[in-house]
């Protein structure tokens, strides 16, 4: 068993964990590095639980059901990592006249 297995903590929800080396422990579906907050996202973009499956078909419903399930018994915080990574909050962040390219890569 990974290094990275054995510091997984799981959740009340069987399909969703934290791993503080992933994503700094925000909680994501079990076996990827997918977070709770990206299926929210589609979620509220009005895309249903199917469409968000045809968008990331790696995912089984389950694991989709459960990440919305996670999200209405844990709301505040998922909308907190939600707004966290909002283009304006990242954008603060790493201010672009900070970020300099080369032939279209992103060199710091």
């Amino acid at each position: 068993m990974g290094q990275a297995l054995l510091k997984q903590k799981t959740t009340k929800h069987q399909h969703i964990v934290r791993n503080p080396e992933i994503l700094t422990g925000e909680p994501i579906i079990d076996g990827t590095r997918t977070p709770v907050r990206s299926i929210v996202l589609y979620h509220k973009m009005g895309l249903s639980a199917d469409e968000i499956l045809g968008t990331l078909p790696y995912l089984t419903p389950a694991q989709v059901y459960d990440a919305l399930a996670y999200y209405y018994d844990s709301r505040k915080e998922i909308d907190t990592y939600i707004r966290m990574n909002s283009e304006e909050e990242v954008k603060k962040k790493f201010p672009p006249e900070n970020l300099r390219y080369e032939n279209k890569v992103l060199l710091k």
